[in-house]
């Protein structure tokens, strides 16, 4: 006969969102299951970009956490970024402010989350599960496993863009307006990175709207990349990876750097479920964290921050959940609607700016005028760093600022 395995709290996929969830509720008496189909270290694609975000999120959750990180040794400090406009020009913005950014392989940063719940209590972390089966009645929630039937009266969906959870309770569902395809490949010896370098953003025009990425690594390492909006990629018939191919190859500003440069991996791709629209990220007995909850910024492609904020704000919710005994649809909209207090102005200004890349002769006079206009260019710097300054690219008056003064 199957043991029965029960718990307060099941947790599906040990990504940063599902960590961060886990090593909150660690510090209360729930009885949690972290239950992860990969085991750790493990890889995950990505552009492996750690935002300022992300750092002042681990501070949040624990000094201790953000010390520990501190140390790892495994990341490069990313203090500039450099725009490539899609006529070539180039505009480098160097952040005044300290941030606390960098770039890290997702297979290290994601171990050093993961090892960090083996100080926490009252948790069962379970590694290589292989989910079968999932459902949800009127005495909680059942999931069946290659490693037993696990029962809770709540599970939280943190296992990522093709996420089990979601497809099982919600069915599957992708709207290409909503959704980026992503390539990632690791090269080694790529020309022109230098210990002072930043991150790369290249909007060719080919790539339009997406990008080109060139993120440094440590070891003279670069995550190389490139992403564009799948409803784009489908209209114009796009082959993602020959673009990509293509562009390192032949394009002028790129071919010499490439030229001696080594992959050290097959070309991988990814899709990332942006977060351009409000979705239902919770229902009876559930809760969707991450990439499952389509949190993507959707101007950078960026994640690991807003999945991180996620577990802080799923764990908080769940602790509320077992004060009152309630685990159904109409008290987790107060889940969904803290999640979008936090983060829609965000998503909504970076969707804005990614309906922009519509119109490449705009963001050529951008960089155009940052290149000749100091004041500018740290108006420009000031708004990345700033949220509350990025609201302006959504102001008419702004853009009437920047073409007539």
């Amino acid at each position: 006969m199957e043991e029965k395995k029960q718990f307060d709290v099941i947790i599906v996929g040990a990504g940063p969102a599902g960590c961060v969830a886990a090593y909150q509720l660690g510090k209360s008496k729930l009885k949690v299951a972290l239950i992860e189909k990969g085991t750790f270290p493990r890889d995950k694609i990505c552009g492996d970009a750690l935002s300022p975000d992300v750092t002042n999120q681990l501070r949040l959750i624990d000094e201790k956490l953000i010390a520990d990180f501190q140390k790892l040794s495994e990341k490069r400090p990313a203090k500039k970024i450099h725009f490539f406009a899609p006529n070539h020009e180039r505009l480098d913005l160097d952040f005044k402010k300290k941030l606390d950014s960098y770039v890290a392989k997702r297979i290290d940063f994601d171990n050093f989350l993961f090892q960090q719940l083996k100080k926490t209590e009252h948790l069962d972390i379970l590694e290589g599960v292989q989910t079968q089966a999932l459902s949800i009645s009127e005495q909680g929630v059942s999931m069946k496993t290659d490693q037993g039937t696990f029962h809770a009266p709540i599970i939280l969906g943190a296992d990522g863009a093709n996420s089990f959870v979601k497809r099982n309770l919600q069915g599957k569902q992708l709207d290409k307006d909503h959704y980026c395809a992503g390539l990632r490949q690791y090269y080694q010896g790529v020309e022109g990175i230098t210990p002072d370098s930043g991150i790369e953003l290249h909007f060719y025009k080919e790539a339009l709207p997406g990008y080109l990425w060139i993120f440094p690594l440590p070891n003279d390492q670069a995550n190389v990349g490139i992403g564009m909006l799948s409803s784009a990629i489908s209209k114009h018939k796009i082959d993602l990876k020959k673009m990509m191919q293509e562009l390192i190859t032949t394009h002028p500003k790129l071919k010499d750097r490439f030229k001696n440069a080594r992959a050290i991996e097959k070309v991988k791709g990814f899709g990332l479920p942006i977060g351009s629209r409000k979705v239902k990220c919770s229902g009876n007995r559930y809760l969707l964290l991450g990439d499952a909850a389509s949190l993507i910024d959707p101007f950078t492609g960026e994640g690991i921050g807003n999945a991180i904020r996620s577990g802080r704000v799923a764990a908080d919710h769940i602790l509320d959940a077992f004060k009152v005994k309630r685990f159904d649809a109409a008290f987790h909209r107060a889940y969904d609607h803290e999640l979008y207090r936090r983060m829609w102005s965000e998503l909504r200004i970076s969707r804005f700016l990614q309906k922009m890349l519509k119109y490449p002769w705009l963001f050529n006079y951008v960089v155009k005028k940052a290149n000749k206009n100091e004041a500018f260019r740290t108006l420009i710097t000031a708004s990345l760093e700033d949220v509350d300054l990025r609201k302006q690219f959504r102001s008419p008056a702004f853009y009437f600022k920047l073409f007539f003064k």
